[in-house]
């Protein structure tokens, strides 16, 4: 009876260590909760006080943070704005931006927004800060592109048979610089791999979509067709 008492003891003593362990947890764990309320309770009477200028202001700092084209419906999202005040706050910065003395414009890219450098401007400096983005493409490279741009989904023998000279090394280093990327295979014998733009392509084109491509002359057009 007495080991059967002593047993009982050891079990009350054993379950009162483990409450007061994790009492002690909560009690660490209570002053950063309390640090966290108080700091979402700033953020919450910060935005509380905004107004349109400081909207606009948040807008654009998320905007030169972001590096992809982020839609209404995702910029409302990331600052916990309603799509009505992200609208209106992207009309004050496309008017504030079209400023002579501004050399970024807001620019709609696959649907979303995003900041650039002017085109007038980055033509002036492109020699420094365009190497690391386009690598200077040659010429033959800037030609199969255009190809595979207005052609797509083509076959590297299609596009060939428009250039008449291999293409295999510069479709590599289309490749490379995921400018495109396979898309498929043309329903004939071999299945040959096709090819078309990726979204890296509309992005350093500053294009919404391939509907945006400067219109081929009818002579280029042709010979397109011809080599399908």
């Amino acid at each position: 009876m007495q080991e059967a008492a002593g047993g009982v003891e050891e079990n009350a003593e054993s379950d009162e260590n483990v409450k007061h362990k994790t009492e002690s947890k909560e009690q660490l764990k209570f002053p950063e909760e309390e640090v966290d309320l108080e700091a979402q309770n700033a953020v919450q009477k910060q935005r509380a006080d905004m107004n349109l200028d400081s909207e606009t202001a948040l807008l654009e700092t998320v905007l030169f943070l972001e590096s992809e084209p982020q839609t209404v419906e995702s910029l409302a999202r990331i600052a916990q704005f309603s799509e009505d005040v992200i609208a209106e706050c992207l009309e004050r910065l496309k008017e504030k931006y079209m400023s002579a003395d501004s050399g970024i414009e807001l620019s709609q890219i696959l649907g979303g927004w995003l900041l650039t450098p002017k085109k007038e401007c980055f033509d002036l400096v492109k020699e420094r800060y365009g190497k690391k983005n386009e690598g200077r493409l040659s010429k033959a490279a800037i030609e199969t592109l255009a190809i595979i741009a207005y052609s797509q989904p083509i076959t590297r023998a299609e596009i060939e048979s428009i250039r008449h000279v291999s293409a295999d090394n510069m479709m590599r280093i289309l490749l490379e610089r995921k400018f495109i990327k396979e898309v498929g295979k043309k329903d004939i014998p071999g299945k040959p791999v096709q090819y078309g733009t990726t979204k890296e392509f509309l992005e350093f084109f500053h294009l919404q979509s391939i509907a945006d491509l400067p219109q081929l002359d009818e002579k280029e057009s042709e010979r397109f067709e011809l080599a399908r």
